[in-house]
């Protein structure tokens, strides 16, 4: 039976032949160390160990996955966001690091709320209501998703990182009819229907459609969700939703519409706009 180490360079052989080529070497590893419960320090001192025979066919039917398309968080069933730990799974979206900067900028805006009331519409995970639960242990959150199934990743979530606040199921700001928040969030779907085939395979074929795509253009949530914020916002209250590419221009005629103003972009280390920010008036 060869050693550790030469699992990792025959599963690199093989997922070099795969989608994603650039990251064999980086996955083939993933996956090995997450199949002994192991980290990389540890395998970098007992890469000559042998690995069992039945781990052996485990690992082999782990990189056929991989070497399939799927993503390496769902096979190994996690990943990071904001610094905390999140299980992830075919149900939810996998969290970009991209939304991170969604998370500073509402981080950055609460900071002058006392006991700010903010609501996650669309969840999924509950990403970035635990990231900002974590970070804001005074604040009132709300995570509210279409999907139960969806809702009981966002619960286990939120539980594994040690926080609590309150999970709700249904269609947008719906299930908060009545109430009104100082900050509404939002990673809604925006990708175009159109673009469908120009994504990657392990986004098209593996990540639900339902958080991807918003109609033709990609702004059939944002059409529906930005009226109601609008109007489940306090005066003076924010929205901020991380946007697609190009459709800043749109975002902001919307924004404008209903009646919000500062209006403001966040741009990502490539100076494309990721999030969008507005405040209703005071």
């Amino acid at each position: 039976m060869p050693p550790l180490s030469s699992f990792v360079l025959e599963g690199t052989a093989r997922l070099r032949l795969g989608p994603h080529p650039d990251r064999a070497r980086q996955d083939a590893e993933t996956l090995l160390l997450h199949l002994l419960g192991k980290n990389t320090a540890w395998l970098m001192a007992h890469g000559d160990k042998l690995l069992p025979d039945d781990l052996s066919l485990s690992y082999s039917e782990l990189l056929e996955r991989r070497y399939c398309g799927e993503p390496i968080q769902y096979i190994v069933g996690e990943m990071e966001f904001y610094g905390l730990p999140f299980r992830v799974t075919p149900d939810v979206l996998i969290p970009r690091p991209e939304t991170e900067y969604l998370v500073e900028k509402v981080l950055e805006l609460a900071a002058s709320f006392p006991v700010p009331r903010i609501v996650d519409v669309g969840t999924g995970s509950g990403a970035i209501a635990v990231a900002l639960a974590h970070k804001l242990p005074h604040a009132a959150v709300t995570a509210i998703d279409l999907s139960a199934a969806t809702l009981a990743i966002a619960r286990e979530n939120a539980k594994r990182n040690g926080v609590a606040f309150r999970f709700l199921e249904g269609d947008l700001l719906a299930p908060v009819a009545e109430e009104r928040f100082d900050f509404i969030v939002s990673n809604p779907p925006y990708v175009p229907e159109t673009d469908r085939a120009t994504l990657s395979v392990e986004v098209r074929e593996y990540e639900p459609a339902l958080a991807l795509f918003a109609g033709d253009d990609g702004l059939e949530v944002y059409r529906r969700l930005i009226p109601a914020a609008f109007d489940a916002l306090t005066p003076g209250g924010f929205v901020a939703l991380e946007i697609g590419y190009g459709q800043s221009v749109a975002i902001t005629e919307l924004l404008t519409r209903s009646g919000f103003e500062q209006i403001e972009f966040v741009p990502d280390l490539q100076g494309i706009p990721r999030v969008a920010c507005a405040q209703r008036p005071s």
